[in-house]
């Protein structure tokens, strides 16, 4: 937890290489209703509030916008591929949910 701006910009570096992505700007703001967001342009936005949660939960929430780079969507292969970086995803969505 606590972890700061430039630990999470570091986290999305990293996972952006290994995923194969390219993220051209990272911002950080209040966001009321989601965790984060990208653009199809690269564009991720993420929650200020992720400073405060534990790092698996941070790091599901980066690989989770990375891969809406390569599908848009949350069918089967978006689900694929998230199982493919992070096996255990759907455990990580679901704590989540009570934060």
């Amino acid at each position: 937890m606590n972890a700061s701006r430039e630990d999470l910009k570091g986290t999305v570096g990293q996972w952006a290489d290994r995923i194969g992505v390219k993220v051209r700007e990272i911002h950080l703001r209040q966001m009321e209703r989601k965790w984060a967001s990208i653009s199809m342009k690269g564009r991720l936005t993420l929650n200020i509030d992720l400073l405060n949660l534990p790092e698996a939960l941070t790091e599901y929430v980066i690989v989770h916008e990375l891969v809406h780079l390569l599908v848009p969507n949350h069918g089967k292969l978006f689900k694929n591929f998230m199982s493919a970086y992070l096996p255990d995803w759907e455990e990580r969505q679901d704590r989540l949910k009570s934060f």
